[in-house]
């Protein structure tokens, strides 16, 4: 699963003109959390190579990148929580979702 840290601010630009050919998945991940990790774990045993043509995935380590998170909420008018996933399309989320109710199946249904 090689999806791109999100570690910059500038990036959300990026992911806004990103998400006008294709959506974007954001998935924030708090390492200091046991759920976070086993969702991780779920999507990456999941996870098709194939899949990228479908979504660009990023992945926010939301304990080192703290304020970037909160923008992203604040970005996409999305409640902050962790673990959690965004779907951006054409530069607005329209689907998130978080803790256990992040699923494989029910993600690439929504893509």
């Amino acid at each position: 699963m090689d999806w791109i840290k999100l570690e910059d601010k500038s990036q959300i630009e990026a992911i806004k003109i990103q998400s006008k050919a294709k959506p974007v998945l954001i998935f924030k991940h708090s390492t200091r959390c046991s759920i976070s990790s086993m969702v991780l774990e779920r999507l990456k045993r999941n996870w098709k190579s194939e899949d990228f043509e479908k979504t660009t995935p990023y992945i926010l380590d939301l304990i080192a990148n703290r304020d970037l998170s909160n923008q992203i909420a604040q970005e996409f008018g999305v409640f902050h929580q962790s673990p959690q996933i965004i779907l951006i399309k054409d530069e607005k989320s329209f689907y998130d979702t978080s803790h256990m109710g992040i699923n494989y199946p029910d993600i690439m249904r929504r893509i």
